[in-house]
């Protein structure tokens, strides 16, 4: 009998502070509560062990600045080998399905990393969707992000991919943190419709989540056909996370996945540590087995409190509806942006480093090409709390990127090196596994 797997990693040595929110208990009341109910001792749940991710894990993903060593931490490398090792059991068909209980989370993070913003360094499920289609050739995937913040970090990463297919619930960013997520944000322009963002009221409850997943999430991935399904199982939209300002219930969390049936779950964000975390866990587990959750409750859960305003209704039909429409003309939206006949698309953007209070000024410039979906040049300055002054220069070749895009990245990256522009110039060829860091100071170019 195939079984779910399932990892824990709390990360005993890695914390903002003390007293920060996302610290080792959120996965300790867990692990306690799965034991005292005997989850992990049923034939439908086997545990896994952690492993270390390596630094071409990495480099698939992140331009860490200035390098792997000075942004990441073992704690960080142990959570995203976490992730690579539930996707190797999937994979291998060892499980049917996965679940890593795991921290620091990613989803904050983006394809250039300064520091730590909204709890993140790496992205946990960024990084494992390139593992799996560098080691097992998959190409089309989903990821659905539950957490009740946005996921502007994976949103940022697979914006140019029209391959993976990003969808984010979570609360209005007009009223919570990282204040994006919008129904305008719909992906690049050659990746157009392959992002689908649902800003949703606070007090949002488990009837209308319930509603979104139906009427718009699953038909979306009925229609888009993903090889995998990726759950960023962010639980923040719990009625008690110290955070936010949902009023989504364990059993709801349960349901909910029961619906989406991913395929690999990975923990995000949660931070109702004794009263939500260790009944959502739980409810997750045991939807994912197949176990019957129909008793699972918390000890203060009154249905009562826990009704959907009809203004809110009114919203929600209308958010399926555009998003849905969104999604279906994608194709026609990515065919005329092609004939507009730029070779470039760019764009420039501030992003605040939240944690650290860092500010990256940046701007992206990606090919137009006919074919495919083009190589990305990034320019990127920051000021670190070392007080050290970044500018750094970035080239992304994507595994699909047609051979004319390849060798027209590779040459933009042998000119910037000639060129000796800012402090470092990185190149990051997915195509041939090949990942450079060249340091303008000293001609030096290290090879990962």
């Amino acid at each position: 009998m195939k079984t779910t797997g399932v990892i824990f990693f709390p990360a005993f040595d890695w914390a903002i502070s003390p007293t920060h929110p996302e610290r080792e208990e959120r996965l300790l009341y867990t692990r306690d509560q799965l034991f005292e109910e005997g989850i992990m001792d049923m034939p439908g749940v086997t545990e896994y062990h952690p492993r270390l991710a390596i630094a071409k894990d990495v480099s698939r993903i992140h331009f860490c600045i200035p390098d792997i060593e000075s942004r990441v931490t073992t704690a960080h490398m142990v959570s995203a080998g976490c992730a690579l090792v539930m996707a190797d059991a999937f994979m291998k068909k060892e499980v049917k399905n996965a679940f890593a209980i795991i921290r620091p989370p990613g989803h904050h993070a983006m394809t250039v990393v300064h520091g730590n913003r909204g709890f993140c360094d790496i992205n946990n499920e960024a990084v494992m969707v390139e593992y799996l289609r560098h080691t097992y050739g998959v190409r089309r995937i989903a990821i659905v992000d539950t957490d009740v913040h946005h996921g502007d970090g994976t949103q940022e990463i697979f914006w140019h991919d029209p391959d993976v297919l990003f969808i984010s619930f979570h609360q209005d960013g007009r009223t919570l943190y990282p204040g994006s997520g919008f129904v305008d944000e719909l992906g690049g322009p050659l990746a157009y419709g392959t992002t689908i963002n649902i800003p949703m009221a606070p007090k949002t409850t488990d009837e209308g989540i319930h509603y979104i997943i139906d009427n718009l999430v699953l038909p979306i991935l009925d229609e888009f056909k993903p090889e995998i399904i990726v759950n960023s199982a962010g639980q923040d939209n719990h009625y008690s996370d110290p955070l936010a300002n949902m009023s989504f219930t364990a059993q709801g969390y349960a349901i909910l996945n029961q619906k989406l049936k991913p395929d690999i779950a990975v923990l995000e964000g949660g931070y109702s540590i004794e009263t939500a975390l260790p009944y959502v866990n739980m409810g997750i587990i045991m939807a994912m087995a197949g176990i019957d959750f129909s008793n699972l409750r918390e000890p203060d859960y009154d249905p009562s409190h826990f009704k959907e305003s009809p203004k809110n209704w009114t919203y929600m039909k209308s958010l399926v509806e555009d998003q849905l429409a969104a999604f279906r003309g994608r194709e026609a939206v990515v065919e005329k942006n092609r004939k507009e006949g730029r070779e470039f698309w760019g764009s420039s953007r501030s992003i605040f480093y939240d944690t650290e209070y860092l500010q990256e000024e940046q701007r992206l410039d990606l090919r137009m090409c006919p074919t495919c979906c083009g190589f990305r040049r990034i320019s990127s300055g920051c000021a670190h709390r070392s007080g050290r002054n970044y500018s750094v220069e970035c080239i992304a070749i994507p595994a699909a990127c047609c051979p004319d895009c390849a060798s027209r990245g590779l040459a933009e990256y042998e000119s910037l090196k000639k060129k000796k522009g800012g402090d470092h110039i990185y190149l990051q060829d997915r195509i041939n596994d090949d990942y450079r860091t060249f340091e303008t100071k000293t001609g030096e170019e290290t090879i990962i």
